[in-house]
């Protein structure tokens, strides 16, 4: 019913969606009729246009990809569309349980969840990055790292496993409290391997088979998108330490393994841009057999363009990350230090009362 609403025409959506894209005789007629039916003034809405297919001639018939296409070009696909609907929707209702009871849940905590966790999950899996996805690897990368690094450290901030021990009721949260001491979820959780399995699984992805077929199979593409999410949050939740996880270590470990993140994040970055051999082989290059090859910029230079995205933004979310822990490592300290005040006050205040006692005995 999406697809049919009345929208604006095209040319209210930006100099590129004036121009009309449409296949060569003869060719891929039924994408582009699956196109021209999924796109309305500007915005995609249905799920044909982010899905892989089998071949990139298989392909959508795209406009030309702007900064403003992340915006205006939505796909509104099933998994990540519930996967949203349900964790924002349990999360929203157990703050609200609290406050219904009268105890408080911070607003910063609620607001890195739903807003900017679910929200960029939502981005990243939906809008034009979704859309897109396929068809420019340096739109891949953004999405790649939003999904592995920004999603998983704004849910980790957003500390859901804390509300649902203080929301849910006895037998629910023994349950949970039993799946957090099991012997799989410390071992998942103890920070060496999570620290490698987030270092090489984007080599994996890159520099084997699995890439290549996550643009041919729509399942492996999503399945993708959800290992890029829990890869990074099993590396970011016990580093982040606001819920009562396996895994959780002391500041100064939690800050190292940041800082270790930010040079492997670069190599790779490096590493994709001095690639002479193209990621996915013939996949790209065979997108420029189509109508979009008079748009789509050379493979190599997008690809080149990828690997220096992805360095730039892993060391700005690691930094960011560690700034964070920072703040939390000095707060943490400052709460330390006021106890052990509180603790050295009424020690002396007890010793006096007692020194005052004994006075006055010694005086009778």
């Amino acid at each position: 019913m999406l697809g049919w609403l009345p929208l604006s025409p095209p040319q209210h959506y930006g100099p590129w969606s004036t121009r009309r894209v449409t296949s060569p005789p003869g060719r891929r007629r039924g994408a582009g009729v699956a196109s021209s039916a999924a796109y309305r003034g500007g915005v995609f809405i249905g799920s044909a246009p982010a899905l892989a297919t089998g071949s990139p001639l298989d392909q959508p018939v795209l406009p030309q990809f702007h900064l403003s296409t992340v915006w205006t070009s939505w796909s509104f696909e099933p998994v990540p569309l519930v996967i949203t609907v349900w964790a924002v929707g349990l999360y929203l209702l157990g703050v609200l349980s609290l406050h219904r009871r009268g105890d408080r849940w911070p607003i910063g905590r609620t607001c890195a969840f739903v807003v900017l966790g679910m929200g960029a999950f939502v981005v990243a899996s939906m809008s034009g990055l979704a859309t897109y996805d396929t068809t420019l690897l340096s739109v891949h990368m953004v999405q790649h790292m939003v999904l592995s690094m920004v999603v998983p450290l704004a849910l980790a901030l957003g500390a859901p496993v804390t509300l649902a021990l203080r929301t849910l009721p006895p037998r629910p949260r023994r349950w949970l409290l039993g799946v957090l001491h099991w012997r799989v979820v410390r071992v998942l959780s103890f920070p060496p391997l999570t620290f490698a399995l987030y270092v090489v699984s984007p080599w994996a992805l890159y520099f084997s088979g699995w890439y290549r077929l996550t643009l041919e199979s729509a399942y492996w593409h999503e399945a993708m998108h959800l290992h890029l999410v829990a890869v990074g949050a099993l590396f970011f939740w016990p580093l982040v330490g606001i819920d009562p996880l396996p895994g959780r270590v002391g500041y100064p470990a939690r800050m190292m393994m940041t800082v270790l993140t930010l040079p492997f994040h670069a190599f790779l970055g490096v590493t994709i841009m001095g690639q002479t051999q193209l990621i996915g082989g013939d996949w790209y290059p065979r997108l420029h057999d189509t109508a979009m090859g008079s748009w789509l910029p050379d493979p190599l230079a997008d690809q080149h363009l990828a690997g220096g995205l992805l360095w730039g933004s892993g060391d700005l979310v690691g930094l960011a990350f560690f700034a964070v822990l920072f703040t939390q490592w000095v707060r943490a300290s400052m709460r330390e230090a006021a106890r052990e005040d509180r603790r050295l006050d009424l020690l002396e205040a007890r010793e006096a009362r007692q020194r005052a006692a004994a006075a006055g005995a010694y005086d009778e």
